[in-house]
């Protein structure tokens, strides 16, 4: 798999969102119709034989590959929020992140005990999100088949806090 035209497309950011971050920015591989493509592309490859009843996409960047690979795959979307912004009766969970504390959510009846669920995200940073979704995932009693991410920020060592999960990102700095 040749990540070479989708990693050309993603751009540091220095100092966002706070000084001493470089920030991984992907708004311009969305721009482009034929990397996007190639991400929902990367993935649907990745899924196609993994029986999935679900993808789990996390608020924000998620949704949009998330949204794309439900499409692909003919399977469910569940969207994990940010606190306030899902209108049913919902679960929540509280991390931290590197600079303070966060709440996000999903509804109580997202998930049946026992489907097997995709969770996925833009980008793996310290793990702290996904840590936290993976808590209420499994609150639900659904059984995650793998965690997926197009950027993985190696040197982070975020997949260390997901335990035996696994996980998969194309794209490792």
């Amino acid at each position: 798999m040749n990540t070479e035209p989708i990693q050309s497309l993603i751009r540091d950011i220095p100092d966002f969102p706070k000084p001493g971050i470089l920030f991984k920015d992907i708004t311009p591989v969305l721009a482009d119709p034929a990397a996007f493509r190639a991400c929902t592309t990367i993935f649907r490859d990745r899924y196609a034989d993994a029986k999935l009843d679900a993808i789990v996409a996390i608020d924000a960047r998620g949704f949009l590959f998330g949204a794309a690979l439900a499409h692909e795959l003919h399977v469910g979307l569940v969207p994990f929020r940010k606190k306030g912004k899902l209108p049913h009766r919902s679960i929540e969970v509280e991390y931290e992140l590197e600079y303070g504390t966060a709440v996000l959510e999903m509804h109580v009846d997202a998930l049946l005990p026992g489907s097997r669920v995709l969770i996925i995200d833009d980008l793996l940073a310290t793990g702290g999100t996904v840590e936290a979704t993976i808590q209420l995932v499994e609150q639900l009693g659904a059984d995650i088949v793998e965690c997926a991410f197009l950027v993985e920020l190696g040197f982070l060592e975020g997949r260390k806090r997901l335990g035996d999960t696994p996980v998969f990102a194309p794209i490792v700095y």
